[in-house]
């Protein structure tokens, strides 16, 4: 009972809880890509091509809005979260995101037109061949 008083009192851990929460207050309001960015992205790349992915449960292929221009990708979804009953509170929310918009800076420019994407089982994935202008070329060196 005496030790449960003093973990709760101790006044260290409570400024380690408010110096963590001003680090993600500052990540979230001053970072292009905050902390808690949804969906999360997975982004890799060959010499050729670059693979996103994300997770997206509940969201349907009508309802995302994937656009790419040069070096850039924007993906946007909107889905409908179902509500419960008016006489409930929540104790613990943690689904609460009914729409998202993410801006990803690719490694290099790609053939938009080329660009596929498919959602399997709540995971969106994309692949985004690189525009050929881009692309490493060989150099043949010559000898006289």
């Amino acid at each position: 009972m005496y030790l449960d008083k003093i973990w709760q009192l101790d006044p260290w851990r409570e400024l380690d809880r408010i110096h963590d929460e001003m680090n993600r207050l500052f990540q979230d309001t001053f970072s292009r890509t905050p902390i808690r960015s949804y969906p999360a992205i997975n982004l890799w790349i060959k010499d050729d091509s670059a693979l996103v992915t994300a997770e997206l449960p509940g969201y349907d292929v009508k309802d995302l809005d994937i656009t790419v221009l040069n070096d850039e990708l924007r993906i946007k979804g909107k889905r409908n979260i179902p509500k419960p009953d008016k006489d409930l509170k929540f104790h613990r929310l943690e689904s609460d995101i009914d729409s998202f918009r993410r801006t990803i800076d690719l490694p290099f420019p790609v053939e938009s037109d080329k660009v596929e994407a498919k959602l399997e089982r709540g995971v969106l994935t994309i692949v985004l061949p690189r525009a050929e202008f881009d692309k490493p070329r060989k150099i043949q060196v010559s000898t006289k």
